[in-house]
């Protein structure tokens, strides 16, 4: 499943060709991908104008000129291609080649943009797993997809101030509980092994021990979290790793993956300089967790 960095490169792809359009139609060719689409789908999004297109973790949103969002989710295999002319892309970095096989284009959306130019954002998944539904704007917070999310791991909304309730007292091994979409959210399995190494901390640590006695965050998780920020961000701007098969609107590849310190590096040297240790895989929740042993304590 791609992971924030990725849904993030691809919003960055979809967003020039989306706000500000107005869908002409939207073209079904099942009722359901992973869920049920809302009922009258085609015909609710049909005439409506395209405000802006965010992100909330790894939801892709299209705010509506009704007050309506259109919530996307991209699931294990589903991406987007944009059709204009003779040409087309797809948005965001993917590692395996996303399928083009239009018996698996499920959803398009045929636009037509301020200027008069028509284009199709067509959504494509084998696997359906990804889904769509509309949610009034006003109610966001309190969907059933979205009021358990946690803090995103961008911006000052994470804080180790914050954090520390969540973390204070608990057992659990620091990557679990890092992966726990209602502490944080959209963080996945490769960037929170990449934020511990740069972190120094063992994915193995228990949880709590980054909190004081008293409550109050420690150094350690200070640490912590300008890593995951800087982490996230690093990603972000190298257009996100090319795993799971993310491509970028023009069709380039990014480059984080070839920064990775340790995911996907076990037996190598650790990267860091002063360090002699080689990285490690051990299993943690059924997930590959990379870690390197000598220097994250």
């Amino acid at each position: 499943m791609p992971e924030l960095p990725e849904v993030e490169t691809v919003r960055r792809g979809l967003a020039p060709a989306m706000e500000g359009a107005f869908i002409e139609r939207a073209e079904l060719s099942r009722l359901d991908l992973r869920f049920p689409l809302p009922a009258d789908f085609a015909a609710r999004l049909a005439g409506r104008r395209i405000l802006s297109l965010g992100r909330r973790a790894k939801y892709l949103l299209a705010d509506l000129d009704d007050g309506f969002v259109l919530a996307m989710h991209l699931g294990m295999s589903g991406s987007f291609r944009i059709a204009e002319g003779h040409g087309e892309a797809a948005p965001g970095l993917f590692h395996h080649p996303r399928s083009k096989d239009p018996r698996h284009d499920h959803v398009t959306f045929r636009l037509l943009g301020a200027s008069g130019e028509r284009r199709s954002v067509i959504f494509n998944d084998p696997r359906r797993f990804g889904y769509m539904t509309l949610v009034e704007r006003a109610g966001l917070e309190a969907h059933a997809h979205f009021s358990a999310l946690g803090v995103e791991p961008t911006g000052n909304a994470l804080s180790a101030q914050g954090l520390a309730p969540r973390l204070g007292g608990r057992a659990a091994p620091l990557k679990a509980v890092l992966l726990d979409q209602t502490i944080i959210a959209g963080l996945g399995n490769i960037y929170v092994c990449e934020a511990l190494w740069r972190a120094g901390l063992s994915p193995r640590r228990a949880a709590g021990t980054l909190v004081r006695k008293d409550g109050r965050p420690g150094i350690r998780l200070e640490s912590l979290v300008g890593h995951i920020r800087q982490t996230i961000a690093d990603a972000i701007e190298a257009g996100g790793s090319s795993l799971r098969d993310h491509r970028q609107a023009d069709g380039s590849l990014g480059y984080f993956q070839h920064r990775f310190a340790v995911y996907d590096r076990e037996g190598e040297p650790c990267p860091r300089a002063e360090c002699r240790g080689v990285v490690a895989r051990i299993v943690q929740s059924g997930r590959s967790t990379f870690f390197c042993p000598f220097c994250q304590r």
